[in-house]
């Protein structure tokens, strides 16, 4: 949890945030959403009741006086007012204000369930906004063989070696990013700290291992800040590469490959693995579940999909596609 956030909370929030980092065991990603999306609800709660000067602009409201005798006058209609709000005035997606949701209902439920500051939970029915469900958007086979031929210059085995464990393994930036040196196993697995600090294991396949190895002929060793010795993969400042250069260096490599404005990115790598292993590897969606960290089968789903070559051949497939009928006598024949 950032310094900056424990300072601008008020007693209630700062024990939520703290409560999730280390009893439920969230990311810090996940516990900064929650800090911003109820920083936006507190200001909201306080400007709508009257408790915030009007002098003030929306984004400089001081949250520290949301106390529990004011969250015990929320009631549903204040929560839903407060989803028109995020809609109307600050132009939130239908899955940022489900985001937002989310939030609200973890956190009266924190105030209701485990701390009983609460005896009524105003977000118990609460409903999210519909989101779209839509394709994970991927490479295509013959795409992903193009990056992966587009990879050249002074840092060719560093680079190469990270497109393929994206496209391999199906891991996350944060994943990647944090590889140790010693979470390679001698019986060819690997070990990745997912979301929440969730461990799992990835067995790598010989394409892995081959750029790992590549990779650690010519890793640098000398002048590594001392924290980062252990880490994977090593930037020009001889430090451990952070998510911004691997971003950059995806997207270099995608330009190169003429895969640029299409909206490829790391996480499309993620979704891209995962779409190859389902439709080229007939990988059971158990199987993928486990691969790619999800904590639940509705999240791996979305990988079922089915390419629109597969659905035209399996059409065309038909014993009877080429079965068509006789202009004249209305007699059905074969071609």
């Amino acid at each position: 949890m950032k310094h900056d956030m424990i300072l601008s909370s008020p007693p209630i929030l700062r024990d939520f945030l703290t409560y999730n980092e280390t009893i439920r065991g969230k990311s810090s990603k996940s516990v900064e959403e929650y800090y911003l999306d109820l920083q936006t609800f507190f200001r909201y709660l306080l400007k709508i009741r009257g408790l915030a000067p009007n002098d003030v602009p929306f984004e400089k409201i001081d949250i520290n006086a949301v106390d529990i005798n004011l969250l015990s006058t929320v009631t549903i209609s204040d929560l839903y007012s407060f989803i028109v709000y995020c809609k109307n005035d600050r132009g939130n997606s239908a899955a940022t204000r489900a985001r937002k949701t989310s939030t609200l209902r973890i956190f009266f439920k924190y105030l209701t369930s485990q701390v009983h500051l609460l005896k009524v939970n105003p977000a118990e029915l609460l409903e999210a906004p519909k989101v779209k469900s839509a394709l994970p958007h991927h490479l295509t086979l013959e795409e992903s063989l193009e990056l992966l031929s587009s990879i050249d210059g002074p840092n060719r085995e560093r680079d190469y070696c990270i497109i393929t464990l994206f496209l391999n393994c199906g891991m996350r930036l944060s994943e990647l990013c944090g590889i140790n040196l010693s979470d390679i196993r001698p019986d060819g697995t690997l070990r990745l700290v997912g979301k929440g600090n969730k461990e799992r294991i990835v067995y790598l396949n010989d394409a892995c291992r081959d750029a790992i190895s590549a990779y650690i002929t010519v890793r640098p060793n000398e002048g590594v800040k001392a924290d980062d010795k252990n880490a994977l993969f090593i930037s020009r400042n001889r430090n451990r590469i952070s998510n911004k250069t691997v971003q950059h260096l995806v997207q270099t490599y995608l330009d190169k490959a003429g895969l640029s404005g299409q909206g490829f990115s790391t996480h499309k790598l993620r979704h891209t693995a995962a779409t190859l292993m389902y439709q080229h590897g007939n990988v059971d969606i158990r199987v993928l579940k486990d691969i790619l960290g999800h904590a639940n089968l509705g999240t791996t789903q979305i990988y079922t999909h089915i390419s629109d070559r597969q659905i035209k051949n399996a059409i065309d497939s038909n014993p009877l596609s080429s079965v068509k009928q006789k202009k004249k006598n209305n007699d059905i024949t074969k071609k």
